[in-house]
């Protein structure tokens, strides 16, 4: 038996998930396991290592001005926001930055806050950078489909 969920209901159900969530970005330097690590993640604390950039002056940033619309056209549900910038930097981290992780705030801790979303870089950013702007794709920062 197939199973279909109409692209306006996931949108909804990405849209509830979004409102109850606090949700935030950190920045990644090049040994995370954010990148190859998929199963049994709930929490951060399900990572291996995150590697949080160590640069001085460093915070994880807020996600603002969440959206989610359905793509009629392309079938999904698109998830997007405000442009994240990782800003005053010491410019001293010890690796280049492969990506950020977008996950739910619960506490600060790492045992509990949840629902992560890792987004790789398509180049590193040099460790020396004082300043991040992450790059969201035109289409949506993540774009929810079914196969």
């Amino acid at each position: 038996m197939a199973s279909k969920i109409p692209h306006k209901t996931l949108a909804n159900m990405i849209a509830a998930w979004a409102a109850a969530s606090t949700v935030k970005a950190r920045l990644v330097m090049n040994t995370t396991t954010c990148d190859t690590e998929i199963d049994g993640i709930v929490n951060l604390s399900n990572y291996t290592t995150i590697d949080k950039s160590d640069a001085g002056g460093y915070a994880d940033v807020a996600v603002t001005t969440e959206t989610v619309t359905s793509d009629d056209g392309n079938n999904r549900a698109e998830y997007s926001a405000d442009t994240v910038v990782f800003s005053g930097l010491g410019g001293d981290a010890t690796r280049d930055y492969q990506g950020v992780l977008l996950f739910d705030y619960v506490d600060g801790t790492n045992a509990n806050d949840k629902s992560p979303i890792f987004l790789e870089f398509t180049a590193p950013i040099p460790k020396a950078a004082t300043q991040v702007t992450v790059p969201w794709n035109a289409e949506g920062i993540v774009q929810f489909a079914q196969v």
